[in-house]
């Protein structure tokens, strides 16, 4: 592949993880767009809700630049001994310099679109802003290296992005919205988990310190099969607040979590938990449009 091509960036975005920064924006749209009918039709405001979608898009585009330049950077990505998807400057598809400057115009190009949400959330959405900009590189940097990485996505791909997306229209944040957002984080967690699940040996010789080294594989497995029970279970907050296919239609999920948690057993080790990554990912995807169609048709 030629180096910098327009091919090398678009792998190293990482396209297949837009769905993780997309299904938290459309879950809090969703109960937004619900809760504001009863406020009246002016109360939902359609540019700040895909303001909300580009952020998420653009910081997941971020993220994976910081996590593939400081990773190679600090020798974690071996060429030899990588289990995961190859890497843009690992592969040497990406120029270390060039990787900077990328980061400096993501990272840039977020701020630019989230600070008109300042409009519709008030200046606290600034703060808001520069809170997801730090923590996107002290992810890679820092806490992925202390076991801190779940409690991260819980905290980035749960609370604060289906909260802000709702607190935009209404200007407040019910517990049906907040207990949503934490089942939210939970099911996205699940690709972290099986991520970890797989590196686990190397992340331990690297002195990182995931949930699942500290736990161990077996307790590391059995989190994965917690996290979607949790969610379903919290779920439940959709059906008490009138919501019943929301809480419904979201088994389809589970059936495919729990079949994906029996291949990630049958599987252990190795390069073939890359299968598991994938089906993760269309899970949380698929749990997302369960959650926002029960929501919306009502």
């Amino acid at each position: 592949m030629k180096t910098n091509s327009l091919k090398a960036w678009f792998l190293a975005a990482r396209p297949k993880t837009l769905t993780g920064a997309a299904v938290p924006v459309m879950i809090g749209v969703s109960l937004a767009w619900v809760d504001a009918k009863q406020y009246g039709d002016d109360t939902f405001q359609w540019l700040a809700a895909v303001l909300c979608f580009l952020f998420a898009f653009v910081m997941q585009i971020d993220a994976n630049f910081i996590n593939d330049f400081f990773d190679f950077a600090n020798g974690t990505d071996d060429i030899e001994t990588r289990l995961g998807p190859r890497r843009a400057c690992a592969q040497g598809w990406v120029t270390l310099d060039a990787m900077k400057r990328a980061i400096a115009i993501t990272t840039c190009l977020a701020c630019v679109i989230g600070l008109p949400l300042v409009w519709f959330g008030g200046l606290e959405m600034i703060l808001i802003g520069l809170i997801c900009v730090v923590f996107c590189f002290l992810y890679t940097t820092h806490f992925s290296y202390m076991g801190l990485g779940d409690l991260l996505v819980l905290v980035f791909f749960g609370i604060v992005p289906v909260c802000i997306s709702y607190y935009l229209h209404l200007h407040t944040v019910t517990w049906q919205v907040f207990l949503a957002s934490i089942a939210c984080g939970m099911v996205i967690d699940a690709l972290l988990i099986v991520n970890n699940f797989r590196d686990r040996d190397q992340d331990r010789e690297a002195g990182k310190n995931t949930i699942i080294v500290r736990l161990g594989a077996e307790s590391g497995l059995q989190l994965y099969l917690a996290v979607g029970i949790g969610a379903m279970i919290l779920g439940g907050t959709f059906w008490i607040n009138g919501h019943p296919l929301a809480f419904f239609l979201p088994f389809i999920y589970f059936v495919l979590h729990v079949f994906t948690y029996l291949k990630i057993k049958r599987i252990e080790k190795g390069k073939a938990l890359n299968l598991c990554l994938g089906e993760t990912a269309r899970n949380i995807f698929i749990y997302g449009i369960c959650v926002s169609l029960g929501i919306l048709l009502v």
